[in-house]
């Protein structure tokens, strides 16, 4: 049918596709290392998905400047997430919160391997009992930054809501089982490369 193949950008080449079915927002799934029971995977509303940026270095040069990648830094992640009337989500986020500081007894762990964690972030392809993966990401030396336990109202309806900032360490991302960024691959070391 022509309206399947005149609703998209027009093709540069015969073998161009036409318009491929976006990934939706709504088809995703958070699981966390701490979170043996899945309670809190079965009730997030919202995730925001990595973001990684690059400090600038500045190198001034005989008539110009030229600009490199420096340190990189991944930004923190936002979850909220529905809270129960069987407090299980907050229980779960209450005991990674005594895994990193012991309030009562104003005592922190020695090391981070006592409460890092690690969180996954999938984008799934709709299916229920069988869900596939379209793509992953893998946040490691996750902990929890910041956590806001909402607010009550009588004005509304709405479901208490918990919100987690989660800091961590390093990140990979998947499309499906293969790694997106690829480990060990040659990152331009010959200096001749350096001319572009």
């Amino acid at each position: 049918m022509a309206v399947l193949t005149n609703l998209s950008v027009p093709k540069t080449s015969d073998t161009a596709p036409g318009t491929i079915m976006p990934k939706m927002q709504y088809r995703f799934r958070v699981s966390f290392g701490f979170d043996t029971s899945e309670v809190v995977t079965s009730n997030i509303v919202s995730v925001t998905r990595p973001t990684l940026s690059h400090d600038e270095v500045t190198l001034d040069t005989y008539n110009s400047r030229i600009y490199l990648a420096g340190k990189h830094t991944w930004e923190a992640v936002t979850i909220t997430i529905r809270d129960d009337v069987a407090n299980s989500v907050i229980k779960q986020i209450d005991n990674q919160m005594s895994n990193q500081i012991d309030m009562v007894n104003q005592a922190s762990p020695k090391a981070g391997s006592a409460y890092k964690f690690q969180t996954n972030i999938e984008t799934l392809d709709g299916g229920n009992a069988e869900a596939e993966t379209l793509d992953k990401w893998e946040l490691y030396g996750c902990y929890i930054q910041n956590v806001a336990y909402g607010e009550s109202n009588y004005a509304t309806s709405d479901a208490q809501i918990v919100t987690v900032t989660i800091r961590y360490d390093n990140a990979q991302h998947f499309a499906g089982t293969e790694e997106l960024f690829i480990k060990g691959s040659d990152n331009g070391s010959d200096l001749a490369t350096a001319n572009g």
